[in-house]
């Protein structure tokens, strides 16, 4: 049965041949490097395969020593090589122990080819930008291609007799090796809620960190004031748009922000502290304006009532007093009187001889009428037709009648 090589683990074990030598197992590649050890020393070591996969181990390998060499000491190598990630942003630091001149050349190898039975001694390249350089530290963000392999780095130093000289490597894993810096933070108040925006770790350009890290945010917020025992309150979102209601009105408030990530069990540092006061309390202004309105309306009310009120009156007493109506020529001309008004008399004794001439006119007239119609009818026996001329007679009689009484 074939088994593919790349399923397949090894375990080493190491010691001093020595009488109180002390055991050290390592997980190995099939060729790896151990470093560490004492020079002019025997060592003695064992090698174990196993199959995690199937939960398979098997027996460990005849044991072999070796005696180290000496030191060499016309080269010191680059030591305490360490990695500064932040962001996604990656920085390899180390120490310069060297007195002369010396430079560096920064190689890195792609982890999966150390798992293939291969020499990869050959398959190591430059990093870009750190060849020959001079200074103790090199950025190399450029070489992270993804996020799922890992990478190993090392130093080489070279002196100026053309000598070189390599660190121990270290490994990088990009989502493990990387931490999380603190967010950006802005803050804005919006009636009675403050909104509190977050920018993601590393800026707006950085996909990896909100797409792989599944950032969530912890809110501390409190209000700053001469009192030390106000009570700091934590809220956690996932979203990067915060709010934070039941404020108090001019209050000063501040905030600050934490990232993490709980799958990777990381945390940035808090986001720098952001304050912003509420406004004042509205409820005062809503009353003034409402007592205002309400103040106005009644005015207009009061004011309209009283123009209607003055406009009646107005009416009133010109009807009375100037009446736009004239009384009938009849009663405009008798006896020489003008009424200007149809509600108010001269004298009482004009309205009692008005309506006793008015009695006798009527009753004269009457009479005159009543033998008018007696001659009248006599007459039409005869002719048939009426006489004007007796008409006209009996009209100008009645007018002396009544221009006698007046006398």
């Amino acid at each position: 049965m074939w088994i593919n090589p790349l399923n397949f683990k090894y375990n080493l074990v190491i010691w001093e041949n020595s009488s109180n030598a002390e055991f050290r197992s390592l997980s190995i590649f099939p060729t790896d490097i151990i470093d560490d050890l004492a020079p002019v020393t025997t060592y003695c070591l064992k090698v174990q395969a196993t199959i995690p996969l199937d939960l398979k181990e098997g027996l460990f390998s005849p044991i072999h020593c070796v005696k180290t060499t000496h030191k060499v000491n016309d080269l010191v190598c680059a030591t305490n090589v360490s990695v500064f990630a932040l962001n996604m942003k990656f920085h390899l630091h180390w120490n310069n122990q060297y007195k002369q001149h010396v430079t560096y050349n920064v190689q890195y190898l792609m982890g999966y080819l150390k798992k293939l039975h291969d020499d990869y001694s050959v398959k190591w390249l430059s990093v870009p930008r750190c060849e020959n350089i001079t200074d103790t530290q090199c950025n190399f963000s450029s070489i992270i291609i993804g996020t799922s392999g890992f990478y190993y780095l090392r130093v080489q130093t070279v002196n100026e007799y053309n000598k070189s000289c390599l660190s121990d490597e270290v490994k990088v894993d990009p989502l493990i090796t990387n931490e999380i810096g603190p967010p950006d933070v802005k803050l804005d108040i919006s009636d009675v809620l403050l909104h509190i925006q977050i920018s993601p770790p590393g800026g707006s350009e950085s996909e990896v960190m909100r797409d792989h890290y599944d950032l969530s945010y912890r809110i501390l917020y409190w209000k700053n004031s001469s009192n030390n025992e106000e009570e700091i309150k934590m809220k956690e979102i996932k979203q990067t748009i915060g709010t934070v209601s039941d404020l108090t009105p001019s209050t000063l408030y501040c905030v600050k922000v934490q990232a993490f990530s709980e799958f990777y069990n990381k945390s940035s540092h808090y986001s720098k502290e952001e304050c912003i006061k509420t406004p004042g309390d509205k409820i005062l202004p809503l009353i003034i304006l409402a007592t205002f309105v309400t103040a106005l309306i009644a005015v207009c009310l009061v004011a309209t009532i009283l123009v209607f009120a003055l406009y009646q009156a107005y009416n009133k007493i010109k009807y009375v007093f100037f009446p736009s109506c004239q009384p009938p020529l009849n009663i405009e001309h008798f006896g020489g009187q003008l009424f200007s008004s149809p509600y108010l008399s001269t004298t009482e004794e004009v309205i009692e001889n008005c309506s006793i001439i008015e009695t006798i006119i009527i009753e004269e007239v009457n009479q005159i009428d009543f033998k008018d119609d007696k001659h009248s009818k006599q007459s039409s026996r005869d002719s048939g037709n009426y006489s004007n001329d007796d008409d006209t007679s009996g009209s100008k009689v009645s007018e002396e009648m009544v221009e006698k009484e007046i006398v």
